[in-house]
């Protein structure tokens, strides 16, 4: 696959790299995706008083639909 004028294409014949050369593409990054923008450090813990035969029962009567 590669961008050509804005389209993007995808060929099945033979390469031509004069294709691929000293392509000029508009591309506006305003609109791009930060996927560091919602990046946090730290950790995550919580107690419960609950042992485990509690917590699968408590799951077991969600999935009944008892809960």
């Amino acid at each position: 696959m590669w961008l050509t004028r804005g389209h993007l294409s995808m060929g099945f014949g033979s390469y031509d790299e004069s294709e691929q050369k000293d392509q000029d593409v508009d591309a506006d990054d305003s609109e791009g995706v930060n996927v560091h923008e919602n990046e946090h450090e730290g950790e995550v813990s919580f107690e419960s008083e609950a042992d485990t035969d509690d917590l699968i029962d408590q799951l077991s009567d969600m999935k009944n639909g008892s809960g």
